[in-house]
């Protein structure tokens, strides 16, 4: 079982530790420059030194609540070719999207509604770290909702064929039942003219 302790470390935690020393800011200081902490965000640490840690578990505790999703997500599903870099979440509340560039990664966040924030997401471990995850069918609504500009069932396909490149056996292989009861609550189009895509794909395939 992960200590986040003595991983994931935020500032009170350090601070505790260092509360022996003659000058416990020259101290963290010498500690960041050596790597033995690293330092992801104001008030949160890494703790360095060969360390075992996950980005997808740092992902969650950086800013939240969140869970991994988006390009992160499809990629981890294999729904889109390309190996994704940036560690990609959802959150809710927050007004606007979010970025943070550590030493480990960059780690992006972007507002979903919070009608649907609290569905379809799942509890992962890498390694013992826990972490939370969308769903493949909520990794393709919640990047689907970023795009503003589909009006069509044309569209869609452009989008997810052309654009996301995803390939059709991978879009045959979502629930229809799930991404159903999503789509409505985007308050978006485009999440309503998937599922209404994805039926007729699938009683194609």
């Amino acid at each position: 079982m992960v200590r986040y302790d003595q991983v994931y470390l935020d500032k009170l935690v350090v601070n505790e530790s260092l509360q022996d020393y003659a000058s416990p800011r020259s101290k963290l200081t010498r500690m960041l420059n050596s790597g033995e902490l690293l330092h992801i965000r104001r008030g949160l640490y890494l703790s360095g030194e060969g360390s075992s840690f996950s980005v997808k578990t740092l992902a969650n505790i950086i800013y939240g609540p969140s869970y991994i999703s988006f390009e992160y997500a499809l990629s981890y599903y294999s729904f889109i070719p390309e190996r994704t870099y940036n560690i990609t979440s959802a959150v809710f509340g927050k007004n606007k999207h979010k970025r943070f560039d550590a030493p480990v990664g960059t780690f992006i966040y972007r507002h979903i509604p919070e009608a649907v924030y609290f569905l379809e997401y799942r509890h992962h471990e890498d390694n013992g770290h826990p972490y939370l995850i969308a769903t493949a069918e909520k990794a393709i609504c919640d990047t689907l909702y970023q795009y503003r500009w589909v009006k069509s069932l044309r569209d869609i396909g452009k989008l997810v064929y052309e654009d996301l490149r995803i390939e059709k056996n991978k879009i045959v292989s979502l629930d229809l039942d799930k991404i159903t009861a999503l789509a409505p609550g985007y308050g978006k189009k485009v999440t309503n003219l998937f599922a209404t895509w994805l039926k007729k794909e699938k009683s194609n395939a």
